[in-house]
């Protein structure tokens, strides 16, 4: 899949044609293009063996290209040794050194690179300002929480100030609520540098808080890239829909096509109008896409195409809304949120209820079994 950023002036990483195999028979990645632009913060996301990890790391310089060439800022860095790429690291298990305290481990990387010592310890301070740790100089790992541990990897991997950040499941030892006030803090950190970050994670919250641009991955190809907003509002195939977000998944055949609408007689016989996305002629099987909470409860008659008779069979109460379980179209797992607007809900579960959804919110992708 071939990704540009519209401007090639401003194309900083670019993969071209890369494929990798471990084996030398099955490929992990297959015919990867991809352009990231300058100051860009670029999320790969994908589940586990979806080929994410293994593209970062071939862009790092520790895994290497069965075939095609990865350029930064221009030039081929197949020949470059990791080390000498300028490229700041950042992982899961924060990779600190024990033995060095806090400013030893921000130091390491200048000191390395012959940095003279009154810079160093100006380049320092100004990183553990920026992740609000000025004061914990002297304390070595041990002495910090696991989020002051990788506020600390994250100033290392900044502070001999590399045009391009790789961020590996930064976040994944951490707990929910310090894995989110960290995923706001790096956002604003990219924000106030001019750095490119490229980072892995299998956390579609943390892709959408951070990204400006998101690369989905599955078994080892792109399936769709673009902003956070597009890939939850138009998601180009069902993958993609099903793992951006909640989703309700009706599948069928395609009855008839006019235009940009398609209709489709779902599996329990019900028809179903929708917007056609990735289908082709009449006879195709679709899973349609339907986001839970573009579905409204007893509209009015006729206010839209989409109008069916379910049953509330759950509802759970979130706290900003009501997740209301519904057997709709013979489907028992389809999903209403309903806004908490008034504290509590009429909604009762086992009563009958309409249920309506338009046919512009109604995706008609490509058949997910």
């Amino acid at each position: 899949m071939t990704a540009a950023t519209g401007d090639n002036d401003s194309v900083f990483v670019r993969f071209e044609e890369i494929e990798k195999s471990f084996d030398g028979e099955t490929l992990v990645i297959t015919n990867l293009n991809l352009e990231i632009a300058r100051g860009e913060f670029l999320t790969m996301l994908g589940p586990s063996g979806s080929g994410k990890t293994t593209t970062l790391m071939m862009l790092a310089g520790f895994e290497t290209p069965t075939h095609g060439e990865i350029y930064l800022d221009g030039q081929p860095i197949g020949n470059i040794p990791p080390h000498k790429r300028n490229i700041g690291m950042v992982f899961q298990n924060y990779a600190l050194f024990p033995h060095m305290t806090v400013k030893e481990n921000l130091a390491y990387p200048l000191a390395v690179r012959k940095r003279p010592k009154k810079e160093i310890n100006a380049r320092v301070s100004k990183a553990l300002d920026m992740v609000e740790l000025l004061g914990f100089e002297g304390r070595f790992p041990a002495q910090l929480s696991g989020g002051q541990q990788q506020r600390v990897a994250l100033a290392r991997a900044l502070v001999f100030e590399p045009q391009l950040v790789l961020m590996d499941e930064p976040l994944g030892a951490l707990d929910k609520n310090l894995r989110e006030q960290m995923q706001y803090e790096i956002k604003h950190i990219h924000e106030s540098l001019d750095v490119t970050v490229v980072y892995v994670t299998h956390d579609q919250s943390e892709a959408m808080t951070m990204s400006n641009r998101v690369a989905v991955f599955d078994d080892g190809v792109i399936q769709q890239l673009s902003t956070p907003d597009v890939l939850y509002e138009k998601p180009q195939n069902a993958f993609v829909a099903q793992f951006i977000g909640e989703n309700n998944k009706l599948s069928g055949e395609v009855k008839e096509i006019r235009g940009d609408r398609c209709l489709v007689e779902v599996d329990s016989g019900v028809m179903v109008r929708a917007l056609k996305v990735n289908v082709h002629k009449v006879g195709d099987r679709t899973t349609l896409s339907l986001r839970p909470e573009r579905v409204t409860l007893n509209p009015a008659e006729g206010s839209l195409e989409n109008i069916h008779e379910g049953t509330v069979k759950e509802l759970i109460y979130l706290g900003d809304h009501l997740r209301t379980r519904i057997n709709v179209c013979n489907n028992d797992e389809f999903i209403v949120k309903v806004p908490n607007t008034t504290g509590r809900s009429a909604i009762k579960r086992g009563e009958k209820i309409q249920v309506g959804w338009t046919s512009e919110d109604c995706r008609a992708l490509d058949f997910l079994a």
